[in-house]
């Protein structure tokens, strides 16, 4: 099945659609998750169009693990949670729901669950708080 160009992250990539934005480079994009697990979740996507981390390409692959990397210290530091879940998932069947190769760094806490994925939208004001202070930690 060829690469679908409509989907969200194509369109946020092209900036046809708003994000919170917290870090780009010319390979990846760091933004804000509007239906978030937990205060503080946050996606980085490669700009490279690949559905799957299979298809990803290697050079794509290594900035989005930078990315990642660079994220969940930053969240680590502007929230200081009990722990960091990085996850990736690669088809509906695992739990993916936009057909555009990302990366979920999600804060975790002890004693609270995360809320379902991808079913609730959240306050944008409330999101751009936590951003500024992850972008904060980034020096963005």
């Amino acid at each position: 099945m060829p690469y679908d160009q409509d989907n969200p992250f194509a369109r946020i990539l092209r900036g046809e659609w708003p994000s919170i934005k917290l870090a780009e480079n010319d390979d990846v994009l760091a933004i804000m998750d509007i239906m978030p697990q937990a205060d503080g979740h946050a996606l980085v996507i490669p700009k490279a169009p690949s559905e799957f981390l299979f298809e990803l390409p290697d050079a794509a692959l290594v900035a989005a693990a930078r990315m990642t990397r660079r994220i969940a210290v930053a969240v680590r530091q502007a929230l200081s949670p009990d722990g960091v879940f990085i996850g990736q998932f690669n088809g509906a069947a695992a739990g993916q729901t936009v057909p555009h190769v990302h990366f979920h760094v999600i804060p975790r806490w002890q004693g609270t669950d995360l809320r379902m994925h991808a079913r609730e939208r959240a306050d944008p004001a409330r999101l751009e708080q936590i951003a500024q202070r992850i972008r904060a930690q980034l020096g963005e």
